[in-house]
């Protein structure tokens, strides 16, 4: 079998090769954490004090709401991200671990294996045969070929539960602190913090469109509506039951 390399015919231009790294980052590493910590903290922290002034409580009460609701909720936010990614992360070493013992005991299997994969992929068997036998030469490249194929995941490239619990936490503080703000400023209406968060929301869905498909304007309209939706809502409960629980 030939593996000379055709080339180009005259007056075409040349294929060009993608560089490395030229796609976005979707693993979510820090990605995830970064945009709901901040989702999160402005939303619940908008919707916690929204709820407490339509009780009519004090003006230091909403800014010991809000203080709370950012603290509570960061370190919640954080414990919880490193927990998920954490336990994601290990669940995929013993993964790996567990593909490494199938390659020291079984390397001819797992070869046939892996070529199998190429073949399914529509590769010609002889060509997926010696490719495998080739990508199979160093154990570690033999490891993250197989990690790559059958688990999906790269052994180099695993989230780090740390980045999304610091993401994580210094986003949600970020978010909280918007509505909570004009308050410690000395403001002692709403309509202010409301305004603040208002604008925050928008930004915050037309940022998330920046990695995703979605117009700016609709990721932001969108986040602002069920911003909104959830302030109105917690609100109501507070004029509803606040002066009977006071």
């Amino acid at each position: 079998m030939s593996t000379a390399i055709a080339e180009p015919i005259a007056g075409e231009p040349k294929p060009r090769i993608p560089a490395e790294g030229h796609h976005r980052d979707v693993n979510g590493g820090w990605l995830r954490p970064a945009v709901f910590g901040a989702m999160d903290g402005l939303v619940s922290n908008l919707a916690l004090m929204t709820g407490v002034v339509g009780g009519e409580v004090s003006h230091g009460a909403v800014v010991l709401t809000g203080l709370a609701g950012l603290a509570a909720g960061a370190c919640s936010m954080a414990a919880g991200e490193y927990t998920s990614v954490a336990s994601q992360r290990e669940l995929v070493e013993a993964e790996l671990e567990a593909e490494r013992l199938e390659l020291s005991r079984n390397p001819h299997g797992e070869l046939a294996e892996l070529a199998q994969l190429y073949v399914a992929k529509g590769v010609d068997p002889d060509l997926a045969h010696e490719v495998a036998r080739q990508l199979s030469r160093d154990p570690e490249q033999t490891l993250a070929v197989h990690a790559r194929e059958e688990l999906g995941v790269d052994p180099e490239d695993l989230p780090s539960p740390l980045v999304a619990a610091s993401s994580s936490f210094a986003c949600f503080a970020v978010g909280a602190l918007l509505p909570l703000l004009p308050y410690l400023l000395g403001a002692t209406a709403l309509w202010p913090a409301l305004v603040l968060a208002a604008v925050g929301l928008f930004l915050c869905g037309a940022v998330v469109a920046r990695v995703t498909a979605r117009s700016w304007w609709f990721s932001g309209v969108r986040q602002l509506l069920l911003g909104g939706a959830a302030a109105g809502v917690t609100f109501l409960l507070g004029r509803l039951i606040g002066g009977q629980v006071g």
